[in-house]
């Protein structure tokens, strides 16, 4: 009980009969008023607004889709032109049959690159054992162009160039496909200038599904190799288009 109202000044008389904790005067309730007057002040949150920290989906859809505020008209052209030579290149892949022997991709330009890499894939495998060794030449050749696009998206920030990187491992995917689908005739000419029928144990998809006990397989995994390349090139064209044509509205006059 207050005889004295700490908030109106208010002094009680012997004659109020009004609740001790309630001040005659201005009704304020005694204890109300002295936990509000006396609470902690509220914490504020330093963190900020929910808006400001995109989930990690709508960051890689920002980072993938970048564009530079301005483009220089020499490099806008430069790389339309590669763009027109990658989607008619593309193209000529895409109606390439992977079953003939010898395979139309391996006469390409690109299977001499990717077969650099599938060797050096072999030997940087090789501390992970025999199976990984095998499978490592494959793994070479499709692990050099995801290096290459994440370059591009997260280094260079040149999203174009990663277009052309995923392009790429399509194209990879596409020129494995010949190899798997010879894994049980073993009738390709290998590097060595022999078929996998002649040197028993040469042949990597031979040994890898084999292995895996999936041997009568190779023709149906074939087909998952060609027709992943051909979607991922797709994607690469649809990506690298729409890139070019931001940079055709950014570019300087």
């Amino acid at each position: 009980m207050y005889e004295t109202c700490p908030k109106c000044g208010y002094q009680r008389k012997l004659t109020d009969t009004v609740d001790p904790g309630i001040c005659p005067g201005c009704g304020i309730i005694f204890a109300k008023w002295m936990k509000q007057k006396f609470a902690p002040p509220p914490v504020v949150s330093e963190s900020r607004p929910t808006d400001e920290h995109p989930g990690l989906i709508t960051y890689l859809i920002e980072t993938v889709l970048y564009v530079e505020p301005k483009t220089e008209p020499a490099f806008f052209y430069g790389r339309l032109i590669l763009y027109i030579g990658i989607v008619y290149w593309g193209w000529q892949f895409m109606l390439m049959d992977f079953t003939l022997n010898p395979p139309e991709i391996g006469n390409a330009f690109m299977h001499r690159i990717n077969l650099v890499f599938h060797e050096a894939g072999h030997v940087l495998f090789i501390p992970f054992g025999w199976f990984m060794t095998i499978l490592g030449g494959t793994l070479g050749q499709l692990l050099m162009p995801i290096v290459v696009m994440l370059t591009f998206i997260f280094k260079n920030h040149n999203n174009f160039g990663a277009s052309v990187g995923l392009w790429w491992l399509g194209q990879n995917f596409m020129d494995v496909a010949p190899y798997i689908n010879d894994a049980l005739v073993q009738q390709l000419v290998l590097l060595g200038g022999n078929t996998g029928a002649d040197v028993p144990g040469n042949h990597d998809w031979n040994n890898i599904l084999g292995e895996l006990n999936r041997l009568e397989k190779c023709h149906e995994y074939a087909i998952i190799a060609q027709t992943t390349g051909v979607i991922i090139m797709i994607i690469a064209f649809i990506w690298g288009g729409y890139i070019l044509y931001q940079q055709y509205l950014n570019m300087k006059k």
